[in-house]
């Protein structure tokens, strides 16, 4: 459990990698919903990709400041319940760091499932959980409005991650070298 949080040089470089992308994706890569001041956000699965590969520390500092700089270059000032909820999402992203055989060149089957039930659960306790209880709370927001947006949001973010997330982490995963696949001859 002590790794899970431990940050070093390779989390701190990840979490300033991490968030430029996210800011860029959450600006320019979405899709818009039905569903006003919602989108099918891209950010969402890098945010899980990070997690899984550094942690939930990085994974939180990812999600949120990219929302945060995304919101502020965009609108001029941050929407700090959403800002905060994303944070959330990538700190539970996170808990699939040591829960998966990524760094070990495996992500098939069980990681799989064990990775897009933590981002599932991620996104439900963030966007219909956190955001419309913060958005009520800080800025006297209507409930049914919030959450609407929230379970919208919960929907298309668990989208993202479990289906960019997954395929960005398969990818890396076979990159990586399998463990007793090197033999001395």
């Amino acid at each position: 459990m002590k790794d899970l949080f431990k940050v070093n040089t390779k989390t701190i470089v990840a979490t300033g990698l991490g968030a430029a992308i996210f800011t860029l994706l959450f600006m320019y890569v979405k899709v818009p919903s039905p569903v006003p001041e919602t989108s099918f956000q891209t950010a969402y699965g890098v945010s899980a990709l990070f997690a899984t590969l550094f942690g939930p520390i990085a994974g939180a500092l990812i999600s949120f400041i990219g929302h945060a700089l995304s919101d502020a270059i965009q609108y001029g000032s941050p929407w700090w319940s959403w800002v905060i909820a994303s944070g959330v999402s990538g700190f539970i992203f996170g808990f699939a760091f040591k829960r998966t055989r990524v760094e070990e060149g495996e992500f098939k089957g069980k990681d799989i499932i064990t990775f897009n039930i933590i981002q599932i659960l991620g996104n439900v306790i963030a966007w219909v959980v956190v955001a419309p209880l913060l958005d009520i709370l800080i800025y006297q927001e209507p409930a049914n409005l919030v959450f609407t947006q929230g379970i919208t949001a919960a929907i298309m973010n668990s989208i993202s991650a479990g289906v960019i997330g997954t395929l960005l982490l398969v990818a890396y995963a076979a990159t990586r070298t399998k463990k007793g696949s090197l033999s001395m001859k």
